[in-house]
């Protein structure tokens, strides 16, 4: 139990060090630190189920690295995005389906899917997901045909 409570812990660390070596880029050489716990979460546009708290940039516009959180349940259905995305699950899990099966992403886990994928995402039906999230462009969500 100790060494994958220590395993998880060391994989958010190693992510959260790479993505403040990319945003020093962002913010000029400033470093970021964010809590979770404390952000402020507001619904991220017409989803329902998703809510969102800016850490760096404007996912609006481009480049950004955003806490999520998908309420329990919460089903995006199939989709793409123009830009890779990539998050660590920091509590709860995000569920992560594709040509090639189901992933469930846990705490201390990392996904990164490439613009253009279609795919199914969604939060566990208990616990939904909080996760950080980041791309080098704006987000968007398209519904897949």
């Amino acid at each position: 139990m100790k060494k994958s409570v220590l395993g998880v812990m060391v994989a958010i660390v190693l992510v959260m060090a790479w993505s403040i070596g990319r945003v020093q880029g962002q913010g000029k050489g400033k470093v970021i630190f964010a809590e979770s716990a404390q952000a402020n979460f507001q619904p991220m546009g017409n989803m329902k189920g998703v809510s969102g708290a800016t850490i760096w940039g404007d996912m609006s516009k481009g480049a950004h690295g955003t806490f999520t959180k998908f309420d329990p349940g919460f089903d995006a259905g199939m989709h793409t995005h123009t830009n890779d995305v990539s998050i660590v699950v920091i509590k709860g899990a995000y569920l992560y389906k594709d040509e090639a099966g189901e992933k469930r992403v846990g705490p201390g886990d990392y996904l990164r899917v490439p613009g253009g994928h279609k795919h199914w995402s969604g939060g566990d039906k208990t616990e939904g997901a909080l996760f950080y999230e980041e791309s080098p462009g704006k987000f968007d969500s398209i519904p897949a045909k």
